[in-house]
């Protein structure tokens, strides 16, 4: 079972995610509602992928995603932003953002499943 920790502000949405995921039976999910404590959590978890929001408030995603590749215990964990700042249509050329690849918010489960498997796989 592969290990996803999800860091967003909105405990509602890491709620919903982890019940969504979990219940799928393929994901043990982690939920952190600090971006602050996202390099602190994804060191205690050692997660096979992150999901990340990109607007938190203390320490945005943009930054938490940085600490963490700067570790090199955790640079090789794939990490995906969720944004609702971005739509996929506005995606930057080559679809990622900061050079992390992203999905819009609200994302339907075979979109968020899909994006999963695909960064598991090539990381």
């Amino acid at each position: 079972m592969k290990k996803i920790l999800i860091v967003d502000d909105e405990a509602g949405f890491t709620r919903l995610m982890k019940l969504t995921l979990q219940k799928s039976g393929d994901y043990e999910v982690i939920e952190e509602n600090d971006g602050a404590r996202a390099w602190e959590a994804a060191r205690r978890e050692r997660p096979d992928l992150i999901l990340m929001d990109i607007v938190m408030p203390n320490v945005d995603g943009g930054d938490a995603a940085a600490q963490i590749r700067k570790d090199s215990d955790l640079a090789a964990i794939p990490i995906v932003f969720l944004t609702a700042i971005v739509s996929q249509k506005e995606a930057p050329p080559g679809g990622r953002i900061g050079g992390f690849p992203f999905l819009s918010k609200p994302v339907g489960l075979d979109a968020l499943k899909a994006c999963i498997e695909e960064n598991l796989a090539h990381p």
